[in-house]
């Protein structure tokens, strides 16, 4: 399993556009993609689970992914991350 923790900067946390973005990026991976916000923990290509996760600015989110392709996808999503909240 591959990890890494991110503090939420976007002004409007996870919210509809960069959450479906989300999903897309997390589909491209056979791993499993989990979202931790600390008080609810989400799998990163259900859309409605992001978007109800409670992720707001500076949340600190702990991301892990687990399975064939973790390496990839935990990089590919931490991009993501960065990128984008």
């Amino acid at each position: 399993m591959k990890e890494f923790e991110y503090t939420i900067k976007d002004e409007l946390g996870i919210h509809a556009r960069p959450a479906g973005m989300l999903v897309k990026e997390a589909a491209k991976y056979q791993s499993t993609i989990m979202l931790d916000t600390g008080v609810k923990k989400v799998d990163a290509k259900k859309i409605m689970a992001l978007m109800t996760s409670g992720a707001v600015k500076g949340t600190v989110v702990k991301c892990t992914a687990e399975g064939p392709d973790e390496a990839e996808a935990i990089t590919a999503i931490e991009k993501f991350f960065k990128d984008n909240l």
